[in-house]
C-alpha cells in the first residue's frame, strides 16, 4: 500500500476519533459548568476544556473571556479554528476521499453523509438550545463510521491502519483528560461523598463514555483512585489506556503479518505495552499521576510519528 494512501486511512479514523472526543469534552463541560456556583467556576470550567483540547492559546487569540456559547462555538465551528469539529469532519472526509478506491461504499457514505448533516448543522451559531443536537450527531457520525468499517471492510492493511488511527486518538485524548481533570475534581472534605460529589465524577466518566461501565463494575462507587485505575488500567474497557494499546497492537501485528516484517515502531510498542502491564496504580500514585501521564502521551506521539516513518506516510 502506498504511504500516502496509508496516511489517508490513518487520518481519517484520527480525525473522527478526535471529533467525537470533543464533543464528548463539551458535553462535559456544559454539564459541569451547569453545577458551579459562581460565573468564575463556570468559566474556569470552559477553560479546562479548551486546555485539554489543546485550543487555549488559539482561543485566546480571539476572545478574552470563557462564556459557554463563545467556547463552543469556537471548538465546533470558529473558521479560523483548524482544530475546530467542522474542520475535523471535513479533513477526515477529505481523507477518505483520497483513498476512495481502498474504502467499501458504506465507509465512504456514512463519512460523506456524516460531514454534509454537520455543514447544515454548524452553518449558523449553536445555541445551548440546540447544542445537544450537534454533539449527537457527531457522536453518530463516528459510530456510523466505525460499524461500516467493521461490518463491510476486509481485514487487511486498510483496516488495520484505519483501527491503529483510532486508537491512537482514544488512547492520546484519554489521557489527556484524566491528566487535567483528575485534580480539578479531587473532592474537598465538604462535599466528599455527596451528590454534588458523585456528580462530578459521573460526568468525567461520561466524557469517556465509561459511567456505566464504570458502575457495572464498582457497584457504583465513585472513588477517585478507583476511577484512575479504570481509565488507565482495565483490560475490559475500550477507552483505557490499557485496552487501545492492545488494539494498537493486534493490529500493527497485522501489518507485520502483512508486510513480512517489523520496523522500530513495533519495538517501541512492545516497551509501552510491556510497562503498561508491569505497573500498578500504586506504582502510579508513587510516581505521581500527572508523571505518569505525560510520559505516556509523549511516547503515544512518539510511537505515531514511528508509525508515519515505518510505513512512509508522507510518500
Amino acid at each position: 500500500m502506498l504511504g500516502r494512501a496509508a496516511n489517508g486511512v490513518y487520518w481519517m479514523s484520527r480525525y473522527l476519533e478526535r471529533a467525537e472526543n470533543t464533543a464528548r469534552l463539551i458535553d462535559v463541560g456544559f454539564h459541569l459548568a451547569l453545577t458551579r456556583g459562581s460565573r468564575q467556576s463556570q468559566d474556569e470550567e470552559w477553560k479546562s476544556v479548551l486546555i485539554t483540547t489543546g485550543q487555549l492559546e488559539s482561543y485566546c487569540a480571539l476572545h478574552n473571556t470563557f462564556t459557554g456559547p463563545q467556547v463552543f462555538n469556537f471548538l465546533l465551528r470558529e473558521k479560523s479554528n483548524p482544530a475546530s469539529v467542522l474542520s475535523m469532519v471535513e479533513n477526515a472526509r477529505t481523507n477518505a476521499r483520497l483513498v476512495r478506491t481502498s474504502l467499501t461504499n458504506a465507509v465512504w457514505e456514512t463519512t460523506n453523509e456524516g460531514w454534509m448533516c454537520l455543514r447544515d448543522l454548524l452553518s449558523r451559531p449553536v445555541r445551548e438550545t440546540s447544542l445537544g443536537e450537534v454533539l449527537m450527531q457527531i457522536r453518530r457520525t463516528g459510530t456510523l463510521v466505525r460499524g461500516a468499517l467493521e461490518g463491510t471492510m476486509l481485514r487487511n492493511e486498510v483496516f488495520n491502519f484505519s483501527r491503529i488511527g483510532t486508537f491512537i486518538e482514544r488512547a492520546d485524548s484519554t489521557a489527556r483528560i484524566l491528566d487535567v481533570k483528575y485534580y480539578v475534581l479531587l473532592p474537598s472534605a465538604a462535599w466528599v461523598g455527596s451528590s454534588l460529589d458523585n456528580v462530578q465524577w459521573d460526568t468525567l466518566l461520561r466524557s469517556v463514555a465509561g459511567n456505566r461501565a464504570y458502575s457495572w463494575l464498582n457497584a457504583g462507587a465513585m472513588d477517585p483512585r478507583g476511577i484512575a485505575r479504570f481509565l488507565i488500567l482495565d483490560e475490559q474497557f475500550p477507552r483505557s489506556l490499557v485496552f487501545c494499546y492492545e488494539k494498537i497492537g493486534s493490529n500493527m501485528a497485522g501489518l507485520a503479518k502483512e508486510y513480512g516484517r517489523e520496523g522500530p515502531a513495533h519495538a517501541l510498542l512492545r516497551d509501552s505495552r510491556a510497562k503498561l502491564h508491569q505497573t500498578t496504580i500504586d506504582t502510579i500514585f508513587d510516581a505521581g499521576l500527572h508523571e505518569f501521564l505525560q510520559e505516556f502521551i509523549g511516547k503515544t506521539v512518539e510511537l505515531s510519528s514511528a508509525i508515519a516513518a515505518d510505513y512512509r506516510f508522507i510518500e
